[in-house]
């Protein structure tokens, strides 16, 4: 697999894809064990799209773990930012934003 295939395919499409999944799970207040598995749903449809579309080896287990580590760690970044905009915005008087990925009680 060359490097255009994987930025365009992998990085841009289907981390889109892992983006907005990432942040579907997190509204609706889904357990972050969820992202892990569709991760790796999306993994197996985009070594598929490689084989199908630029002749890659469907069948490349290192292929399939890097392109699943990469999808995954968007979904999960996308899960992190989205449910700490949603703890720190739905119970403003509970939390405060601490930093992107983090939130702290308020102390009285």
């Amino acid at each position: 697999m060359s490097i255009p295939v994987f930025i365009g395919l992998t990085l841009i499409l289907f981390g889109g894809a892992a983006y907005m999944m990432g942040q579907a799970i997190a509204i609706t207040w889904r357990p972050v064990l969820h992202v892990i598995a569709y991760g790796m749903l999306l993994g197996a449809a985009d070594r598929f799209l490689i084989f199908a579309l630029f002749e890659g080896e469907l069948a490349s287990l290192s292929g399939y773990l890097i392109d699943t580590a990469v999808i995954t760690g968007i979904g999960l970044l996308a899960f992190r930012i989205t449910r700490v905009n949603r703890m720190v915005s739905q119970y403003p008087w509970l939390y405060r934003r601490a930093s992107l990925f983090s939130w702290a009680e308020i102390s009285e």
